[in-house]
Parts: C-alpha cells; sequence; structure tokens
C-alpha cells in the first residue's frame, strides 16, 4: 500500500532549534533552494512519519510574531496565511523554546488562532532545568489544548513521541480548538463579521490580518476594495488593534505559565552565561577578549595545519619526481606532470586550513560567543552606518562572500543592508587564505615572540583587521552618498553558552573540504589546465626562435645543458600565449613590483582567488625541469631579468594587500547583482575595491623596495 504524504511546516522564533529539528528528522534527504520570487533560503526535506505516513518537511523562516518587518518574516507570514500558491502545509510543527517559554507562546498562540492544525515542539529543556524552570507539560498540553512533545534536536531525543503526535493530528485524532487562545471577535467586532461576510470560513483571528495587511495578500481588485472598504466604514485602527492583542495573549500566557511552571526567584545567584557575559560583554575587557579569541584562532589556523599541509606538499613533491622519471618525455607526461598534478597541489594542500578555520568557526557559532560579538560591536557598526546585526555577514565573510551577502537578508533597514553587501568582500575569505599562507611563508621570518606569538600568525591576523577597518571606513564614507531614510532598531537575543558539538564541528569541516574541493577545486583544474596550455604553447615563429636560440647556445656549451635547459624554458614560456598577455600587462602591474609571471596570476584568479597558487604551481613547473622542487622553494627562486628575487619583501606585502583588497572573485558580483536587482552596485564595488587595492599596493611597494 502506498504511503500517504502529509506537508508539514516548521515554525517558530529564531535560535529556538527549528533548524537542529529539521536536521534530525529529514538527515540527508534535504534539498536548499529559494522561495518563489523571493531571494530567502528554502529548506525542504523527506521523512518517515510511520508505517502508512511519510512528511515533506519545509524549514520557514524564524519570526517572533505574525507581524512581520524582514522579508524574511514574510515568507513564513504568508505561508502561514494560505498566501502561498507554491506552499501549502497541512500541519505547523510549532518549535518552542522552554527556556524562554513566555516569548515563544506568543507566536505560538496566534498560529493557534489561525484555526491550523498545530502540534508543538518543546526544545532546550535541558537549558530550562539548569535554569531552574520546571514545565508540567501535561497540564501545558491541557491549557494550550493542542499536543506538546518535548524534543532535544541535540541528542536525537523525543523524535519517535514528535512523529506519533503528528500522525495522530493527520488523522484527526488531535482537533483543533475550538474556543481561540483569546477573545479574538472582540478586537473588532463589526469589521470582522463583514470581512466574514466577503470571506466565508476566515478564522476571527485571521480576518484581523486581513484588515491589516489585504494591501500584501495576491487578491483581485474587487475584493481589495471591499476591504479596504470596510476598514474605512468601521475606521479600523490597525495599531491599537495590534496592540491590544499582544496585551491581551501576554495575559494569558502569564496565567498558563502560573498553572504549568514553577520558575526560581529571580534573585538567585546568577548563572554561568551571565558571569561569563559579565567579562565577555564589558565596555573594555570584552574587546580585548575579542582581540584574543581572534588572534588564538589565526595561530591555531598556521600551528595546526603546517604539519599536514607540509606532508601533502611533499606527497606532491614526489609523486612529480616519480612520474618524471617512469613517463616517456612528451606532451602527455608534460600534460599529467606540470597540468593536472600541479593543478591538484594547489587544490589539496590549502584543504587541512579550509577544515580548521571552518571548525573554529562553528565552535564560535555553537557555544554562542559569535552573537555576543555582533552585540559587542553593534557601537561601532552605528557609528559607520551599519548595526550589530551587519557583523554576522561580516563575519561569515571570513568563510564566504557569497552566502555571507545572502545572509544581510536578515537586516530590515535597506540603507544597512546595502551598505553591509558593498563593504562584506573587504572580509578575507577563506580564498585568500592559500595565497596569505604561501606569501607570508615566503617573505615573513618564522619567528616567534616570548615562545608564544608567532610573527606570521600577528601578520596574518593584521591583514584581517586591515580587511575590517577598511570596511568601516567605506562603509561611513558611502553611508553620506547612498540616500536611504529609515529608522533602524536593533534586536538580537543572546543565546546560553553551550558546549560545541563535535558531530556538528566534524560535519562543518568535511562539508566545507568537500565544498572547496569540489566548487574551487573544478575552477582551479580547469584553469590549470588552460594555463597549461597556454604556457606550454604560443606563436610558431617566436617558439621556433626560441628554439634556435636553445640548440644554437647547447651547441656551443655542451658542459652547461642543465642552466641552459632552465634559460630555455623561461624563454618558451615568456613567448607563450600566457606570457604574451603578463608581458601585455607589466607595464600596469610593474609598480606595484610585479611581473608578468604574477600578471597572469592576476587574470587566472579573477575567477576565484585560490587559482592564484594553482596558477604559480603551472607556471613555475613548466619553467623549471627540476620537478623535485618545493613550489615555495621554486617562488624563492624566481628571478627578476636584472637577477633580483621577484618574491621580496616589498613585493610580497604589495601582493598580500592587492588581494586583501581586489575584488577578484565572479560569483561575489553575480550574488550582489541578484540580491540588488541591479549591476550598478556590482560596477561600483568592482572600481572601489581595485582602486584600493591598487592604491595600497603602490604605497607599499615603493615604501618597502
Amino acid at each position: 500500500m502506498a504511503k500517504k504524504t502529509v506537508h508539514i511546516a516548521l515554525v517558530g522564533n529564531p535560535n529556538s532549534g527549528k533548524t537542529s529539528l529539521f536536521n534530525v528528522l529529514t538527515g540527508l534527504n534535504q534539498r536548499t533552494g529559494n522561495f518563489p520570487g523571493v531571494t530567502v533560503d528554502k529548506k525542504t526535506g523527506h521523512t518517515a512519519i510511520s508505517a502508512t505516513l511519510s512528511g515533506n518537511i519545509i524549514d520557514l523562516p524564524g519570526t517572533y510574531s505574525l507581524y512581520p518587518k524582514r522579508l524574511d518574516e514574510w515568507v513564513s507570514y504568508r505561508v502561514l496565511l494560505n498566501q502561498d500558491k507554491d506552499i501549502r502545509a497541512d500541519i505547523f510543527v510549532v518549535v518552542v523554546d522552554a527556556s524562554n517559554l513566555k516569548r515563544n507562546l506568543l507566536f505560538c498562540s496566534q498560529i493557534m488562532d489561525l484555526k491550523m492544525p498545530v502540534v508543538v515542539a518543546l526544545t532546550m529543556a535541558d537549558i530550562a532545568k539548569r535554569k531552574g524552570i520546571e514545565i508540567d507539560i501535561p497540564q501545558l498540553e491541557r491549557e494550550l489544548g493542542v499536543p506538546v512533545v518535548s524534543v532535544n534536536p541535540r541528542k536525537g531525543k523525543g523524535m519517535a513521541q514528535l512523529k506519533k503526535a503528528i500522525e495522530l493530528t493527520a488523522s484527526n485524532q488531535y482537533k483543533i480548538p475550538i474556543r481561540d487562545f483569546i477573545e479574538n471577535r472582540e478586537l473588532a467586532m463589526a469589521p470582522i463579521e463583514d470581512l466574514q461576510a466577503v470571506l466565508p470560513g476566515t478564522s476571527d483571528y485571521s480576518a484581523i490580518h486581513y484588515l491589516i495587511n489585504h494591501e500584501e495578500f495576491e487578491l483581485d481588485h474587487r475584493l481589495q476594495d471591499t476591504i479596504e472598504g470596510i476598514e474605512q466604514k468601521h475606521e479600523f485602527n490597525h495599531t491599537k488593534t495590534q496592540a491590544t492583542e499582544i496585551l491581551q495573549r501576554y495575559q494569558r500566557i502569564n496565567k498558563i505559565m502560573q498553572s504549568s511552571v514553577t520558575e526560581p526567584d529571580p534573585k538567585e545567584q546568577k548563572l554561568m552565561t551571565d558571569r561569563m557575559d559579565s567579562v565577555l560583554l564589558h565596555r573594555v575587557w570584552g574587546y580585548f577578549a575579542l582581540l584574543a579569541v581572534l588572534f588564538l584562532l589565526f595561530q591555531s589556523v598556521f600551528y595546526l595545519a603546517q604539519y599536514p599541509m607540509t606532508w601533502i606538499e611533499e606527497g606532491f613533491s614526489y609523486a612529480s619526481t616519480w612520474l618524471n622519471h617512469v613517463l616517456p618525455a612528451g606532451w602527455f607526461s608534460d600534460l599529467l606532470v606540470n597540468g593536472i598534478v600541479a593543478g591538484l597541489s594547489g587544490i589539496i594542500i590549502f584543504v587541512p586550513q579550509i577544515m580548521i578555520l571552518f571548525a573554529l568557526i562553528t565552535i564560535l557559532e555553537d557555544t554562542g560567543y559569535m552573537a555576543r560579538i555582533s552585540f559587542l560591536t553593534d557601537r561601532l557598526m552605528r557609528s559607520v552606518g551599519l548595526n550589530g546585526k551587519s557583523v554576522m555577514p561580516l563575519i561569515s565573510g571570513f568563510a564566504c562572500a557569497v552566502p555571507a551577502i545572502m545572509s544581510a537578508r536578515n537586516i530590515e533597514n535597506r540603507k544597512e543592508r546595502l551598505l553591509t553587501i558593498l563593504i562584506t568582500p573587504l572580509m578575507s575569505c577563506s580564498a585568500r587564505l592559500p595565497i596569505y599562507t604561501i606569501l607570508i611563508a615566503l617573505v615573513i621570518p618564522n619567528k616567534y615572540y616570548w615562545g608564544i606569538f608567532s610573527l606570521q600568525a600577528l601578520i596574518m591576523m593584521g591583514l584581517y583587521l586591515l580587511g575590517f577597518v577598511m570596511a568601516m571606513i567605506v562603509s561611513y564614507v558611502a553611508k553620506w552618498f547612498i540616500h536611504i531614510k529609515e529608522r533602524s532598531f536593533f534586536i538580537l537575543e543572546l543565546p546560553t553558552y553551550r558546549p560545541p558539538r563535535a558531530k556538528t564541528i566534524v560535519q562543518t569541516m568535511i562539508t566545507k573540504a568537500r565544498l572547496f574541493v569540489t566548487d574551487a577545486g573544478k575552477i582551479i583544474m580547469v584553469i590549470s589546465l588552460i594555463l597549461w596550455a597556454l604556457s606550454s604553447f604560443g606563436p610558431s615563429s617566436r617558439m621556433e626562435k626560441a628554439e634556435a636560440t636553445y640548440q644554437q647556445q647547447l651547441a656551443q656549451m655542451p658542459d652547461k645543458k642543465d642552466s641552459l635547459a632552465i634559460h630555455y624554458n623561461t624563454a618558451k614560456l615568456e613567448n607563450s600565449y600566457a606570457g604574451i598577455l603578463g608581458k601585455t600587462m607589466e607595464p600596469v602591474i610593474k609598480p606595484l613590483g610585479y611581473d608578468w609571471r604574477i600578471g597572469i596570476a592576476l587574470v587566472t584568479s579573477f575567477a576565484a582567488r585560490e587559482v592564484f597558487v594553482g596558477t604559480m604551481a603551472t607556471l613555475f613547473s613548466v619553467a623549471d625541469d627540476d620537478q623535485g622542487t618545493l613550489l615555495r622553494e621554486k617562488m624563492q627562486e624566481a628571478k627578476k631579468p636584472n637577477g633580483e628575487p621577484l618574491f621580496t619583501l616589498a613585493t610580497g606585502v604589495s601582493l598580500m594587500l592587492f588581494y586583501l583588497f581586489a575584488m577578484q572573485c565572479m560569483s561575489t558580483l553575480a550574488i550582489v547583482r541578484r540580491e540588488t536587482k541591479t549591476w550598478k552596485w556590482p560596477v561600483i564595488q568592482f572600481v572601489y575595491m581595485t582602486g584600493i587595492a591598487y592604491v595600497f599596493s603602490f604605497i607599499a611597494y615603493q615604501l618597502l623596495k
């Protein structure tokens, strides 16, 4: 017998455990996309409810009440009011945080009064217990009139009971409460009766929302005019109705909590969270703690990754040498060693750093400290035209600018959202990490101060902080040119401190490493192969001339075959199509300390910044017969035509600053175009970032050379 399918929507306040519950219920059966016509993430998945029932689950964006303000809250609102043509839910699972029961029950009671089938999933019971809060679940269930199930998504507990409650609700054994949570009809009796005459079957509370937000619903013009006429006839007051409703709901919630919940005396000793916040959110010590956390993060990235990176680098070096010895000379072996193996080495070598960086960021999020960073920096953000919510996209930008820019949708104020989008790419994303790593290793000594502070880690941290400082300066300047006047408020819930989950950390590390290898890796490999072809072939007249010069010199100096071969490979590279491209742009980049080889890397890394390392690997492999030399050693030995080292301190610092500030990411420009719905802002972004990069790199090189 075929299984019946029920459509389930997960709804709840932000930070209530909704996404964790979605992940546990759906496991690997998940899909991610956008809600139709709206750039807001839509997560859907499938789960088995029972032997005869399966569930299609959608994770709706978190919202605090049925009075939406943000774009993502409107998405949830339309689904709840049956105004979304594409999404229809049979059952709403309302996720309620037991440690913040009063606030969460507000939203829950509103959904119940829409006369929808509701199952309450009570999360965070362990945190509530630590706070001294005890909830009588059977009594709470009687008061609400809907099933209440205690679940712990972090540990996978309560899933069987939740599925059973969903099954009983789907079979109508749990019925929708007949009585409203509050007397909604008394809020606006005459307007509600008139609207129900026009829309029969509408609940009293749904009628109120039609009166308040009908302009946002897809209704025909005649119905819109009719509802507007009802409003005017009865002088319906939106604000007064909403205020009265919220007041009455909290009065009823207070009575429910008196009978169902036992809470500790508020004068009791502070919890660990409060004690930790007294330090971590202190006006002075909080900032020192933040800097210490950031330094430890970058120190750990450097220290923990150096051993696996060295092993991987030596492994690829050994593989290149071995392949050169076993394969016959020819274009295929050249392609395999200098194209494929060199390209792969530019991908795999940085996987340890990517995994460690994302593991540490996940720990900050999982423990609850990331939200504290937003709270701590709100004053600074406001001084440059942003607010504390801008910090989350900016910190996410340390991982990747694309999802970070998408997360700016949570910022209600349009001006602050646009400013956040414009400056987020100045955060040093993980794609810049390989470039910083190899350049710092090349030009910065591996010194330690007082035995613990690594100079290289300090430089790395300095680059990240410099990007942040520049973002603040750009935002401060840009706020005077963007004329959007909206008031903004910063309301943020600080979650309780929790120990990080090892499973989540490991899953994130594996997922991000896989994404780096598959997504960035594809681009790097394709560009490495194209670059190998452009570096190995060129106009026949030029290549023949280089060959003739080599043969002539070899005949004159046969005892210097090895050194002549290196000069010949360099000459071939200079006369290849890649070399011609680099030579063409060399006059523009020469004031920055770059030669034509670095010029090629600047062009290829526009597809993805991390391609820089793969480009260097390919170029120096093509130009060097000694395949056993490590890439860092090849770059250290690289010379300019006058015999000076190519990668000096001046050139290295200049190049780090260029990659810090330049907009070299096609994906980021594309996502900015999608989020702003115009090419105006991506073009402005590209121009201002490239301009800053050129100026700072020029100044750095001229001062340090």
